[in-house]
This record gives C-alpha cells, sequence and structure tokens, in this order.
C-alpha cells in the first residue's frame, strides 16, 4: 500500500486531497487519513482538521482515543464529534484502563459504536469491540 506524505509545514487538506487523486489515478479504492495527535482544544488544529473534513468529504471518520487519558478521552470525542463529526470510535489501551470508565462514556457522548478496542502495541492486538464481552469484563459476575 502507498504511503503519501507532505512535506514539513505542507497544508494537511492539501496532502489529503492529493491522496485522494493519486487513489483515484491508480484504482485505489480506500484513502486513509490520519492527522495524528490534534487537540480539542487547539482552535486552529481543531479549523485545520474542519479543513481536511471538508476537501477530503470522507465517508467515514474515525476518532481514535486514548482510554488511559479518562475524561480527557470523553472531552476530546465530544469536542471532535460537535466540530466535524464522528462515525465511529476505537479505544486505545483499553486493556490498561482498569475501570473502563473511558470507553462507555466515549460512546454514550458520541452515540456513535466503538469499534475496536486496542489492547496493545501491534495491528494484530485491534479487537473488535464486543459489548458483553467489555460488560463482562468490568462488572465480573458470579454464576450460582
Amino acid at each position: 500500500m502507498p504511503l503519501l506524505r507532505g512535506r514539513y509545514g505542507s497544508d494537511p487538506a492539501s496532502v489529503a486531497h492529493d491522496a485522494i487523486e493519486h487513489a483515484r489515478a491508480k484504482g485505489i479504492c480506500a484513502v486513509l487519513i490520519d492527522t495524528a495527535g490534534r487537540m480539542h482544544v487547539d482552535k486552529d488544529l481543531v479549523e485545520e482538521m474542519k479543513k481536511i473534513v471538508r476537501v477530503s468529504r470522507p465517508d467515514l471518520r474515525v476518532l481514535v482515543v486514548d482510554a488511559l487519558t479518562g475524561n480527557d478521552a470523553v472531552e476530546q470525542a465530544r469536542g471532535f464529534h460537535s466540530h466535524v463529526g464522528v462515525d465511529a470510535v476505537i479505544v486505545a489501551k483499553a486493556d490498561a484502563d482498569t475501570k473502563g470508565g473511558a470507553v462507555l462514556s466515549v460512546a454514550y457522548v458520541t452515540g456513535k459504536p466503538i469499534l475496536f478496542l486496542g489492547t496493545g502495541q501491534s495491528y494484530e492486538d485491534l479487537e473488535p469491540f464486543s459489548p458483553e464481552k467489555y460488560v463482562n469484563s468490568i462488572l465480573p459476575f458470579e454464576e450460582k
């Protein structure tokens, strides 16, 4: 899979546009645009994200949050969903969040599905989200 990136300081929306046009020209049916590390409280970065969404017109917007940031993950989800919209969520480091509140709260504030839980450092460590398995992991029930 080709990786396209702009020069340091390039306009991210322009890089996204170029990647989409490259994919069209090569018959590639999907483009992943990773904006990496945008803070929901940084107005300039939020405006940049809005421009990326406006230019790229994505079919699916997936937010990745870090479970270990707790309430900040919830605020990120709330902020991004209100500014650019979120279609689904991936929660990283879910294996290290013993209480599990971030996962439930992010799903609640966005009203969007959790697709995967990250439980390690590799792609194989992305587990499809199972509500039943998740609830059982945070609220173990005893068999009678």
